[in-house]
């Protein structure tokens, strides 16, 4: 079993909640690691997407909290006019 992974930032321009973290997520950038299995078949090569990382940095301290790929995903899509992907690095 093969994993990538893959960092990138998004810019929220409002609070948002995700089910792992009581309470709001304030606007601001957060880092992001996305884990994807590659699954190599007979013709083309597809990924799963296996785990999220969000990297949480306050008051000098940083926590890093392992968030549901699906519901991430959820999360992107609905506050997508709020959400604003940055780069991948």
């Amino acid at each position: 079993m093969t994993i990538r992974t893959t960092r990138s930032q998004v810019t929220s321009k409002a609070p948002f909640l995700l089910a792992e973290i009581d309470g709001h997520l304030p606007a601001g950038t957060y880092d992001i690691d996305t884990d994807e299995e590659i699954i190599e078949g007979m013709q083309r090569t597809a990924y799963l997407r296996v785990g999220t990382l969000l990297y949480l940095r306050h008051c000098g301290t940083m926590q890093v909290v392992s968030v549901d790929p699906v519901g991430w995903e959820r999360v992107w899509r609905r506050g997508k006019r709020r959400l604003r992907r940055l780069s991948a690095y």
